[in-house]
């Protein structure tokens, strides 16, 4: 059942039950603070985007078929939050970002527990993009059941990809920074019994949130607690996860090409140019001679 964990976010993979369920679990602490820090998210705000972008990575590994591929989940309820989007890699890279950083609401009165159904809503979608073994992308959507990302997710991959499955998603906050995040999703394979099922959901039923057995004993409470009884297989080795995003300053240049040879102009005159990832909160100042050297290539051109 051990596995050798890296130091930071990591995922972990396995098998259960003979094979019969496949588990993917990981990490995101340190990922959903970087975001945090990245972004400037309130409490709430990080609950949110923190699920999603541990939703994003364990959806990445399910359905995608090569090592890079990825997948962008974005879920829009129609809360304060506005929408909250995702992307995930199958080699643990992750990023994401929210439309309201700074929406925040107080926590429930029910139990205690941050409202992240309430800042995320329930009047919109959970929309998926992937690409297929052809390469064209494709958009799968179901309408939001809970606002809450765990049961939203797992009811997509059940109506959307017919994966019968179970998801956990979390995120515990102390102190001020992210304390334990992660996401675990158990796949119900070819060949699975009722008496297996049932052992999974009763195990499911007991252990309780994800970040109470994390704050216990970490990633490795939750996933023995989870497969309790069902003989699990680790693969020796965790894979390293990474808040990871794919902007860069020779992109942000690039961006101004699309602009007109007069609107690159005004921007030379302004001093310059700065470029705003939303992804990472990261900002790319562009000089006026970068800017000017763009429209090198168009004169030499037209001489």
């Amino acid at each position: 059942m051990t596995a050798s964990a890296p130091a930071g976010s990591y995922l972990l993979r396995g098998t259960a039950a003979g094979n019969t369920l496949r588990l993917i679990a990981i990490d995101s602490t340190q990922t959903v603070e970087e975001a945090r820090l990245r972004h400037g998210l309130s409490k709430t705000a990080t609950a949110a985007l923190g699920r999603a972008m541990s939703a994003s990575v364990l959806l990445a590994v399910v359905l995608g078929k090569k090592t890079d591929s990825r997948v962008t989940l974005r879920v829009e309820g129609g809360g304060p939050v506005g929408w909250v989007v995702a992307e995930g890699s199958v080699d643990g890279r992750v990023r994401g970002y929210v439309r309201d950083p700074e929406a925040d609401l107080p926590a429930r009165e029910s139990d205690g527990k941050l409202d992240v159904s309430g800042i995320v809503g329930t009047d919109g979608e959970l929309a998926l993009t992937r690409l297929l073994d052809n390469g064209e992308p494709y958009t799968g959507s179901v309408r939001l059941q809970s606002g809450e990302i765990a049961e939203d997710v797992s009811y997509y991959l059940g109506a959307s990809e017919q994966i019968p499955n179970a998801v956990l998603l979390g995120v515990y906050e102390e102190g001020g920074k992210v304390a334990y995040a992660g996401g675990l999703l158990i796949q119900a394979m070819p060949g699975v019994t009722d008496e297996t099922l049932g052992i999974l959901e009763a195990n499911i039923r007991r252990m309780g949130l994800l970040t109470d057995n994390m704050r216990r004993g970490g990633l490795m409470e939750a996933v023995q607690q989870a497969t309790a009884g069902l003989d699990v297989q680790l693969a020796p080795q965790a894979q390293s996860a990474q808040f990871s995003c794919r902007c860069s300053r020779e992109k942000a240049l690039d961006s101004l090409k699309f602009f007109s040879a007069d609107e690159r102009a005004e921007m030379i005159a302004a001093g310059g140019q700065e470029i705003f990832c939303h992804w990472c909160s990261e900002k790319y100042h562009i000089t006026p001679d970068e800017i000017a050297a763009l429209e090198a290539p168009e004169v030499r051109a037209k001489a």
